[in-house]
């Protein structure tokens, strides 16, 4: 997949985008993230962009979101922001930027959750080939699940890389968490992957971090995509992540599964697919995350 360009300050971006005329008249701070800043942009030429940034990142950190919302894109199934481009600037922004087409938020359509569970569907019925380097399931390069590393190296076996790269490199980084009851809890729990989940019956693309938080209502009243997590795996992964934190309506797991179906037994193998992420935010933020992922490992433990 080819980027945009990534420049190597926010002036020669805006610059080298919209012209030499053209410069930033206002640069408004925007809350509600909890990793990266973000703010609103006019320029001279009336022009809104959307920026955000991050005095902490690496470069990749921008480039692989980047290139997440053009993987959501090229699937034209559901809407995402367009990418302008990335770049660091260590003076004015002291770190990496990225800048995207500012979304006007619009009042949500009366059928809303019902096409939004259809353009999923959609996606993630949508041809992965390409997205994948010798291998059914992971993505070309690796990316970020908040702000931590996703490995996403090639598996020809969801299940295989639901293991190694997914909750082994969780549950080594939260070691320090567990005691050494929790650490066999553990061992049982990925040994006996092979009789809790199933393989997909096709490879899908996956948003990979997909809560309410990331996914905002456009100009246009439907559900457009945000901050991306991507990869290729099974669709059922993603569906679990909605239910994670608070869940979507009823409406939008009916008109899901009339779209594209839920295989049998999905509400015994939701949990694991988010042992993940509970694993992530514990890793993340701190212990308060412990207790869910111990119920987690008990659950699976004995199955």
């Amino acid at each position: 997949m080819e980027l945009r360009k990534h420049f190597d300050s926010l002036e020669n971006a805006i610059v080298s985008l919209f012209g030499n005329n053209v410069r930033i008249v206002r640069m408004e701070r925007i809350f509600g993230g909890d990793i990266n800043e973000a703010y609103g942009l006019t320029l001279t030429d009336g022009t809104c962009l959307f920026m955000k940034s991050n005095a902490g990142a690496e470069e990749s950190f921008f480039t692989a979101e980047a290139e997440g919302l053009q993987a959501i894109a090229s699937t034209g199934a559901i809407q995402t922001p367009h990418i302008l481009c990335s770049g660091t600037d260590r003076g004015r922004i002291g770190g990496a930027f990225l800048l995207l087409e500012f979304i006007k938020k619009g009042e949500r359509i009366s059928d809303y959750w019902e096409i939004f569970a259809q353009q999923l569907a959609a996606m993630h019925q949508a041809e992965a080939a390409g997205l994948v380097e010798e291998g059914t399931y992971g993505f070309v390069r690796d990316n970020y699940i908040g702000m931590r590393k996703q490995n996403n190296k090639a598996n020809n076996s969801w299940i295989s890389f639901f293991r190694e790269c997914r909750l082994k490199p969780q549950l080594r980084d939260a070691a320090g968490y567990f005691d050494r009851t929790d650490l066999k809890k553990a061992d049982k729990v990925l040994e006996r992957l092979e009789d809790i989940l199933v393989e997909p019956q096709h490879p899908s693309l996956l948003h990979g971090d997909l809560w309410s938080g990331n996914v905002i209502t456009g100009s246009d009243g439907k559900a457009w995509l945000i901050d991306p997590a991507v990869y290729v795996g099974h669709a059922e992964a993603d569906i679990a992540m909605t239910e994670l934190f608070g869940g979507f309506p009823p409406v939008f797991y009916d008109a899901y599964k009339e779209a594209a179906g839920i295989e049998a037994g999905y509400a015994k193998r939701r949990d694991l697919y988010n042992l993940y992420h509970l694993l992530n935010h514990l890793n993340m933020f701190g212990r308060s995350y412990l207790p869910s992922v111990k119920r987690i490992l008990d659950y699976y433990s004995l199955k």
